[in-house]
């Protein structure tokens, strides 16, 4: 029997075919896609973000360049920039929800009221609210400070029953103090002050008869007892003509002043300035606990450029105020801070020591001159708009040459103004331990810094 044989890949339907054709359709089409892709990935200009790459850049660029060796100023200049920047970055932050008025603050400390030093000077710091860095520098160095003056009160344009002061506290500095260091005494200062001017006229009507200055002191009183503050600080400025006038009816409120607060124990402060012989300092020196001389802004933004307490004028004028105020009652305030005059304008910018610096480095100033006759620093530069400016501004340098001047007088403490304004270096001379006798002398700090000083006056 004949066996039909056929062969093994005979389809005479053409199935297998059929199938064959559609793979190699579909893997072709695969492989045409995949290298239309990578054609289209050579030829086409993929979108990069952009460089900023110097046009023209040669091998010889990419070789290692020598590193750049920054001056003294340039390091001091960057330092203080970078400080800067921490301590806002650490500075408090208010919702812009909420005012400072509306703002929790912490109740004053149960404990007695502190005890002042007698064995060495107080040291005082001056806080104000509208500089985020003040804050910051309160928070950093609050253990150097015995006593806080914070720019809190102003005389108020009132009609009526109106409170004649106004009261701008800041809880987050006044609750750091309080949780902090809760025995450190705040005197608030209360200034003739409004929105950055001066209101000399204001200040007339505020003391220019006894009901006027007893309402006053009366809103004073009750604004310490409130908040338990360890009394107030009076810096009233711009005093109008007729001066002798005013000047009288300045004193007779101080004098009403501090015999109602020398009742309930708080202290009275008074600043006043430097060299103005209109000023009786001695008679406002017994109307007060403490008259704080003003020993600064020899030339200030409104004075041609030039030196903000040089040294000559600081010995002169203390040796002069000294012949007539008691030192224990004597608190010597000094600056640390400075102006940038441009020629031409009428007013400076008032500049701290930290924007001093960093100016300086972003001109490329060559060198800050420590001015051998004012033994002040300053420097001057060009802007792009070529104004011509004029920077003059007090460090820790100048800080210590006159608190080792002052200190042969032995005044009853240093108050600095201002904390935010300050050369962070300062804290290395100012303060309770650095403020003592045996560190005015012996700190290596100070050792190096007499290379700028000369020795101590005083009394014979």
């Amino acid at each position: 029997m004949a066996v039909t044989e056929t062969p093994v890949f005979y389809d005479p339907a053409g199935r297998r075919w059929r199938r064959v054709r559609r793979t190699w359709l579909a893997l072709a089409v695969i492989v045409t896609t995949v290298a239309a892709i990578f054609i289209a990935s050579v030829l086409v200009k993929p979108l990069l973000p952009p460089f900023d790459l110097r046009p023209g850049l040669r091998p010889a660029d990419l070789k290692p360049k020598r590193p750049v060796l920054l001056s003294p100023v340039d390091l001091k200049a960057k330092k203080a920039q970078v400080e800067l920047q921490h301590a806002s970055e650490k500075t408090k932050r208010l919702p812009q929800s909420q005012k400072p008025q509306q703002m929790p603050i912490v109740p004053p400390p149960a404990i007695p009221p502190p005890v002042i030093p007698k064995n060495r000077p107080i040291a005082i710091g001056f806080y104000i609210n509208w500089d985020e860095s003040s804050y910051a520098s309160l928070k950093r160095n609050l253990d150097h400070l015995d006593w806080i003056v914070p720019q809190w009160v102003h005389l108020q344009k009132n009609s009526g029953d109106d409170s004649p002061i106004g009261v701008e506290l800041d809880p987050p500095a006044l609750d750091l103090i309080r949780e902090t260091r809760p025995q450190i005494r705040i005197v608030p200062m209360v200034q003739n002050l409004i929105d950055d001017q001066w209101e000399p006229d204001l200040l007339v009507r505020s003391i220019s008869d006894d009901a006027s200055r007893q309402r006053l002191v009366a809103a004073l009183a009750a604004f310490v007892e409130q908040n338990k503050f360890g009394g107030v600080c009076i810096d009233f400025e711009e005093i109008p003509e007729p001066r002798p006038a005013n000047l009288a009816n300045l004193l007779h409120f101080m004098q009403t002043l501090h015999a109602a607060f020398q009742l309930r124990g708080w202290t009275v402060m008074q600043a006043v300035p430097f060299n103005e012989d209109e000023w009786n300092y001695k008679e406002f020196a017994a109307a007060s606990d403490y008259l704080m001389l003003m020993a600064y802004d020899q030339h200030y933004a409104g004075k041609d450029a030039g030196s903000i307490a040089a040294q000559d004028w600081f010995e002169n004028n203390l040796v002069t105020r000294m012949k007539e105020l008691d030192p224990a009652k004597t608190i010597v305030a000094i600056g640390n801070y400075g102006y940038d005059w441009t020629t031409g304008a009428e007013t400076a910018k008032e500049v701290t020591c930290q924007e001093a610096l960093i100016t300086a480095n972003e001109s490329e100033v060559k060198q800050i001159e420590f001015d051998p006759e004012t033994r002040n620093p300053h420097y001057d530069y060009d802007e792009e708009d070529n104004t011509h400016h004029d920077v003059w501004f007090i460090d820790a340098v100048t800080a210590y040459n006159q608190m080792r001047a002052a200190s042969g007088f032995h005044p009853a403490g240093f108050a600095l103004w201002r904390l935010g304004s300050e050369d962070p270096s300062i804290w290395s001379i100012f303060g309770p331990v650095a403020l003592s006798p045996a560190k005015l002398t012996t700190c290596i700090t100070c050792l190096l810094l007499t290379l700028f000083s000369e020795p101590a006056i005083g009394p014979d």
